[in-house]
């Protein structure tokens, strides 16, 4: 049967069964059409999954058998944990998956989707079942694409939404999630937003349209794992950009007459005095978008063009990371771990904004956090709450500021206390002090360097002796995007543009560069990974500090003992094909 798009005429495109026929490696036979595999040998009834996986040569059967004990210790699904572990890619277990169910498999960045048909379905149910429409098999049947077939459930509800029978294949998830994705960007919510408010002139600023528009918006950004929503007035119109992977572009444009009613929405849900426009104000919110709670919190800015806003998206999904998800491995790892494992000392993390510090440090709670600790938190604001710690939050107008509540916590008799931020020179003397009075204490601090932070807290007056007594080990950090695994291409390097851009290689270099794709939203890109500097405070290292050596002696010394630079471990990411050589030089200039 042939598959159409529609409305309009019923324009008939090659079906999988009249495609070419591919042979693969292992002697099977593929038809592959418009994006659509189908398997000649059909359906593998009675075996599991993973073994498909086998039988297709995605892993060995020994190592698939590690992971299904795993997961049966676990209490896990086999197909997870070998995505987690990177045995198999999300392309392969659907691919699998098809198999074992006797499906077509569709790979959604080569088919041509019928956008007309995915709005069938609303994005609400499409993320809750994995599953979008992607065309018309017949004038009565929608082509189904699904990342779990065994889910019959769905597919019943979704045919009773949308009214038509379902013929369903197999795709990635991650290609499911994209797609749903771009299933209505914000520039039809706008649209569709200022067409409503037209029909409702002379009503209250903040008006249906509007308010649909500010949740258009949120929900978007939470869909694209944006960092950041910035709202920014001009004279004709406002200007919505995401921050994504560290990286801001612009989402939509703001008519004039919506723009009041924009921010004080964003006020209104915030707490804040809609009427009060001439000063900045913080505030906070808590939303559902998707079922997931995302916390927000609110600065409104009264710029000369007019107010604007901003709103960091606290998403504790994507917070609360482990080491391994970070990107911290090997010597630096273990220089790491061993620091702030110790029963008293002190850790800091340094790096500008935005450079992931909160997060490590909450990486390196989440290990501590065991019954047998006592583990306070003094943060500016808590941005995440942890089950199991208790955390204080600044409050400067009721004289809680770090130092005062870092008095407060020693006498709370806690063994590891975080300082979300060393800003001052008293905050330093009292987390010192508590280092070397058996507590273990975790902090930041805004230095470019590791061995920087040595000449940080002298400068804020703090003994060179008390520093080189308490300091187990520093922590410089940057984030830099991961290339997309899908699109990603194999590119020498040659060694001259290397050394003439700092890297210090000795031939040329085999990596991979991005290229873009509908998975990535063709930037090449798709999450980040940390870039670490870890200096451990040797005995040599002590000495130095306490003669007053300068930075630069303390910094050769450290990498003569193995530490390595944030370009050192950036170039390693490089080598293993995670990021570009482009990310390095941006983030590491």
């Amino acid at each position: 049967m042939g598959i159409f798009n529609r409305p309009g005429h019923l324009r008939p495109v090659p079906s999988p069964g009249e495609a070419t026929a591919r042979q693969l490696d292992d002697g099977r036979e593929e038809a592959v059409s418009n994006g659509i595999t189908t398997a000649m040998r059909r359906g593998h009834s009675g075996m599991f999954v993973t073994d498909v996986i086998v039988e297709l040569g995605y892993s060995s059967r020994e190592r698939v058998d590690e992971v299904i004990n795993e997961a049966r210790v676990a209490g896990r699904s086999p197909e997870a944990l070998l995505r987690e572990h990177k045995v198999i890619d999300g392309d392969q277990l659907s691919r699998a998956i098809a198999q074992r169910y006797g499906l077509d498999h569709v790979d959604l960045n080569l088919y041509k989707v019928d956008m007309g048909a995915s709005n069938m379905l609303s994005v609400t149910a499409a993320r809750r079942y994995k599953a979008i429409p992607i065309g018309y098999v017949s004038q009565e049947t929608l082509l189904l694409a699904m990342a779990d077939p065994a889910n019959v459930l769905a597919v019943d509800d979704i045919q009773m939404m949308t009214g038509l029978n379902c013929r369903v294949a197999v795709a990635a998830e991650d290609d499911i999630d994209a797609l749903i994705g771009r299933m209505k960007t914000l520039e039809s919510a706008v649209s569709e937003a200022v067409s409503e408010e037209e029909e409702q002139e002379g009503e209250a600023e903040i008006t249906d349209p509007v308010i649909k528009l500010v949740y258009s918006v949120l929900a978007q950004a939470v869909g694209e794992g944006a960092s950041d929503i910035h709202f920014e007035p001009d004279e004709s119109e406002m200007r919505v950009r995401f921050r994504v992977d560290g990286v801001l572009h612009e989402t939509a444009r703001v008519p004039k007459r919506m723009i009041s009613g924009v921010v004080s929405r964003v006020k209104l849900m915030s707490d804040m005095d809609i009427a009060e426009k001439r000063v900045p104000q913080d505030g906070r919110v808590s939303i559902n978008v998707e079922d997931r709670k995302i916390d927000l919190r609110v600065t409104t800015l009264p710029t000369q063009r007019g107010e604007g806003c901003s709103i960091r998206i606290l998403d504790k999904d994507q917070a609360m990371r482990t080491l391994d998800e970070l990107g911290v491995g090997g010597e630096a790892r273990e220089r790491f771990e061993a620091a702030f494992t110790r029963p008293h000392g002190a850790v800091l993390v340094t790096g500008p904004t935005g450079s992931g510090k909160s997060t490590t440090l909450y990486a390196a709670l989440r290990e501590l956090n065991v019954e047998e600790r006592n583990i306070i938190t003094i943060e500016d604001p808590v941005e995440y709450r942890i089950s199991g710690i208790n955390q204080l939050n600044v409050n400067r107008k009721a004289g809680l500021d770090f130092a005062t509540g870092l008095r407060s916590i020693l006498r709370a008799d806690p063994d590891v206390i975080m300082v979300g931020e060393i800003r001052d020179a008293e905050t330093a003397r009292i987390a010192i002090e508590a280092a070397l009075t058996g507590h273990m204490v975790l902090s930041t601090l805004h230095t470019n360097d590791a061995p920087g932070a040595v000449a940080r807290l002298s400068k804020m007056g703090i003994e060179s002796f008390l520093t080189a007594s308490a300091i187990e080990c520093v922590v410089a950090q940057r984030l830099a995007r991961q290339l997309c695994t899908h699109c990603k291409q194999r590119t020498v390097i040659p060694r001259d543009a290397l050394v003439a851009s700092g890297f210090r290689v000795g031939a040329d270099l085999e990596t991979y560069e991005p290229v873009g794709c509908a998975r990535c939203s063709h930037t090449g890109y798709r999450g980040r990974i940390g870039l670490f500097s870890v200096m451990q405070m040797s005995d040599q290292i002590k000495e130095l500090t306490v003669t007053g050596a300068a930075e630069a002696e303390i910094a050769a010394t450290a990498r003569e003992q193995g530490m390595r630079t944030l370009r050192e471990d950036g170039l390693h990411k490089v080598r293993d094909g995670v990021t570009s050589i482009e990310e390095i030089a941006r983030v590491s200039a």
